[in-house]
């Protein structure tokens, strides 16, 4: 639905949330916060503008949205989890672009952090997915790692030993996360390849000893990409690649680095399906596409014991995110 109902009363196998900060997808904070020229009033006043036209932040040109955290507020006599209470502090892991939300004031917005903490209030459906927070791990921090659960829990899934994998995208959020799960999952004798655009979060991978091999360049620039690739792997192309990029048209340059009967996941929201389907054709590559699922089964969990496993990356996203 373009729009739906954001009236705050709640059937009986709802809940009501009074949020407290809204984390919104990359692609869309990226876009909106271009649009704006980075100004915060005026990426305000667009916020404002999409959750007052639509009922919920869903970004019209990205069409994608994000999660929350929130306290619960009150819960319908046939809500199915029994478990939960008043007073409880919930992320939700359902996008935003579905969840009835109303803000009535962003009280604090930083262009550069895709956490923006309003007093507002939302709706979790009977089917909607959400985490109670944890007690060790500080909510922001939580909230951060939860947005994109669904990719490292993708990767646990899809990545094998001894696989070549590439990670598009790398030293974001969802790439750190990513290049952990793929360097456990590929062992000692696989290869994780990241492609970075900005020096600083490539030299984050380096850091933390996150890939075997790191790339800076720009994953729009299809065939730098191939050639800097396959310099590394030779003709053969990866096993794996996952996209995490927040820009468009970044399609190709995951296709063609791709072997034969590889497969590649776009958990990017910025993917258009049309450029990643024809272009596969186009280019003769009998490959597997897989589009971006935000949801996996124990996801929440997995992304979790990620930041207890690792310090240095618990440390980074504190720094970033809390």
């Amino acid at each position: 639905a373009i729009r739906i109902d954001n009236s705050m009363e709640i059937y009986d196998n709802e809940i009501l949330i009074d949020v407290i900060t809204l984390n919104i997808d990359s692609a869309s904070y990226t876009q909106i916060k271009e649009s704006c020229n980075k100004d915060a009033e005026k990426m305000k006043d667009m916020i404002l503008s999409i959750v007052k036209e639509r009922g919920k932040m869903q970004n019209p040109v990205t069409g994608s949205g994000g999660m929350l955290i929130g306290i619960v507020k009150q819960i319908g006599d046939n809500f199915p989890d029994k478990t939960l209470r008043v007073g409880d502090k919930i992320a939700t892991l359902v996008s935003l672009s579905l969840t009835p939300l109303r803000i009535d004031e962003i009280k604090k917005l930083d262009p550069s952090s895709d956490q923006v903490d309003i007093k507002g209030e939302a709706i979790l459906f009977e089917s909607g997915l959400y985490a109670v927070l944890p007690t060790d791990i500080p909510e922001k921090l939580s909230l951060a790692a939860l947005d994109v659960a669904g990719a490292p829990a993708q990767v646990e899934r899809l990545v094998k030993k001894n696989d070549i994998v590439c990670i598009i995208g790398g030293g974001g959020k969802s790439g750190i996360l990513c290049c952990y799960e793929a360097m456990k999952q590929t062992g000692k004798d696989g290869k994780v390849i990241v492609i970075e655009y900005s020096k600083e979060n490539a030299q984050r991978i380096i850091d933390m000893n996150l890939a075997t091999d790191v790339i800076i360049a720009d994953a729009t620039n299809v065939m730098d990409i191939y050639s800097k690739v396959t310099a590394i792997v030779g003709e053969k192309g990866c096993d794996v690649v996952i996209n995490n990029v927040n820009v468009p048209s970044t399609e190709m340059s995951s296709i063609l680095i791709t072997k034969d009967e590889g497969l590649v996941y776009f958990f990017s929201m910025a993917t258009s399906f049309t450029k990643a389907a024809l272009g596969a054709e186009g280019v003769g590559k009998d490959i597997t596409l897989i589009m971006g699922n935000g949801y996996a089964k124990g996801h929440a969990n997995l992304t979790l014991q990620i930041l207890r496993e690792s310090k240095p990356i618990r440390e980074l996203f504190e720094k970033l995110y809390v």
